[in-house]
């Protein structure tokens, strides 16, 4: 994990989340925004993806795997004695979501950024079906992931930095796909183990890459004493990079610091 700590008087952490395929590389704007606001940021790569290498890439054992690792950003966190609050992009979404519902953590509010709760175009029903008897045989059997670039972001410049990623994952796993299904149902069977932690959900109006109405279905059926959704009509799915990204972020800040005032940090 990295550490990047602000040059103010630090406000709160932000923990990020990456998504599937990426690497923590991809949040330098992000990261910088939030450092330049004040506030201290801890991320890293999930296990198979970026710049691990303990894992083959593109394959997980179980997403277990990365809850463990997340909460381990979560520990180092708290170090800094200050509210600690979780941003998840996609798949980090879901991370989230699931280390919340089956761990204890001690967070002031979470942000999911077009969380990874159903997917626009899964595989088709053989495939699907070929993935439950691949699992058992031959689980680090990989296939292309079907995603490319131009279906993340309208952001030419990111477009042209991703095509020469040589970090960005192109294939997973079955056993990484069958891991991710079962997060993805688990997550909507046990809503009732949602903690009542602030939460606000930005989602990507024009999202060709997660289910925009299965976000919206899971979050209507959550009860929580603060919870917000927040469409982006025009965005594609990594809202953090698309060009509306400035108002998008000045939006989530909005969201911690009335956080950090309700818990009577600022003033």
């Amino acid at each position: 994990m990295w550490k990047w700590e602000t040059d103010q008087e630090a406000k709160a952490v932000i923990v990020i989340i990456h998504g599937a395929m990426e690497h923590h590389g991809r949040y330098g704007w992000l990261i910088e925004m939030w450092r330049a606001s004040g506030f201290h940021v801890i991320m890293g790569d999930l296990p198979g993806q970026g710049m691990t290498s303990r894992r083959q890439r593109g394959h997980i054992d179980t997403f277990d795997e990365y809850i463990i690792e997340v909460k381990d950003w979560v520990q180092a966190a708290y170090q800094f004695d200050l509210p600690v609050f979780i941003l998840g992009h996609s798949m980090g979404g879901l991370i989230a979501v699931r280390m919340l519902q089956e761990s204890h953590v001690n967070v002031a509010g979470v942000i999911l950024s077009s969380p990874c709760l159903g997917l626009v175009d899964g595989p088709s029903k053989p495939v699907e079906l070929l993935s439950y008897g691949l699992n058992k045989i031959a689980p680090m059997v990989k296939f292309p992931s079907g995603l490319t670039i131009d279906m993340a972001t309208r952001n030419a410049d990111v477009r042209e930095i991703d095509s020469n990623d040589t970090l960005y994952i192109t294939k997973v796993s079955v056993r990484w796909y069958r891991e991710l299904a079962q997060a993805i149902k688990l997550a909507k069977l046990n809503l009732n183990k949602m903690p009542d932690v602030p939460l606000l959900v930005l989602q990507a109006g024009d999202d060709k890459i997660v289910d925009k109405s299965a976000v919206k279905k899971w979050f209507n059926e959550l009860s929580l004493s603060e919870m917000h959704y927040k469409e982006w009509p025009k965005c594609y799915h990594e809202i953090y990079n698309e060009p509306e990204r400035e108002e998008i972020f000045e939006y989530s800040k909005i969201f911690i610091e009335s956080r950090l005032k309700a818990l009577g940090y600022l003033i």
